[in-house]
């Protein structure tokens, strides 16, 4: 390992826990917020500015937006899926921004209706409103291990379009593991070809939790350099426009996994327990964690007899 021994997670649960859901009202989802920036969290992806035809979990993002400044610690992000959506953020007031880009013709299409290429090449147009605005855009390249309609995706796909999005104007990058089917080795892997590619980008990872290789993963890229990480907790969420792919790498994990290993987050597990206590509360339905179910480690004295 390498220092410093520390590590920025930033919490998707109110975009990608929430987009796979029925909706829940507005009220519910500050009071989620709420909870999560209580557990210490410098960095939350609220909710995306898309069509609420396709995601209408999210059809409240305006109104999400314009409560915010009740958190001013708090670094809020938002996804968008093509310029209507950046549009719609930066007139919400939202300037930092993460634009979505699928390395295969099968989910991007399913996705946002569009080719892999023809969402690479609104990178540049994206980037400039952005800019214009005194924001920040960061591309997520999705299905970057597999993808549910065209399979394997090529490691030096995935390599190209992070050249070509640095090139047009991204300010950082994350890889998604966005169905949840990458190992240790080919985490590793796709991290070095990224960072060949575009060298000195500040490189995230967001994996899901579909087959049980998240925490796996995430180690596999703490040790591959990677030092900022998504996580949604309770597990819950995923993409609704690619088959089982559900189930995010649980904040309440990564947090034990990293602390645990002597490495920072800033987070409060506890709190973080809660506020994913809170999410299964408000969702009416069980969170798929193994640590919210176990509970942190047990003190001594709890342990006796065995």
């Amino acid at each position: 390992m390498t220092a410093p021994a520390q590590v920025e997670i930033r919490e998707v649960a109110p975009r990608d826990g929430l987009q796979i859901e029925a909706p829940i009202p507005a009220e519910a989802k500050l009071q989620l917020i709420d909870a999560l920036v209580a557990t210490g969290v410098g960095r939350i992806e609220v909710t995306s500015f898309v069509s609420p035809r396709a995601v209408p979990a999210l059809a409240d993002a305006e109104t999400i937006a314009a409560q915010l400044h009740r958190w001013p610690g708090v670094v809020f992000s938002a996804l968008v899926a093509g310029v209507g959506g950046v549009r719609r953020a930066l007139t919400a007031g939202m300037t930092r921004l993460e634009y979505v880009v699928s390395a295969s013709d099968g989910h991007s299409v399913a996705n946002v209706g569009r080719t892999s290429e023809e969402s690479v090449a609104l990178i540049a147009p994206i980037a400039d409103l952005v800019h214009a605005a005194g924001g920040e855009l960061e591309v997520i390249i999705a299905i970057a291990f597999d993808c549910p309609f065209d399979g394997p995706t090529p490691p030096e796909r995935v390599a190209a379009i992070a050249a070509r999005a640095i090139a047009s104007g991204a300010d950082s990058l994350s890889i998604a593991d966005t169905v949840g089917t990458a190992t240790p080795r080919r985490t590793g892997a796709v991290i070095d070809l990224v960072r060949a590619a575009a060298p000195g980008i500040d490189l995230g990872l967001h994996l899901h939790n579909t087959r049980g290789q998240s925490s796996a993963n995430a180690w596999s890229g703490y040790l591959h350099g990677i030092r900022r990480f998504d996580s949604s907790v309770g597990g819950f969420g995923g993409c609704p426009f690619a088959p089982a792919a559900s189930g995010n790498l649980a904040t309440e994990e990564l947090v034990y996994l990293f602390e645990d290993s002597g490495i920072a987050t800033g987070i409060d597990l506890e709190a973080t327990l809660d506020a994913a206590r809170l999410l299964s509360r408000l969702l009416g339905k069980p969170a798929d964690s193994n640590l919210l179910r176990a509970g942190g480690r047990l003190a001594p004295s709890s342990a006796a007899g065995r």
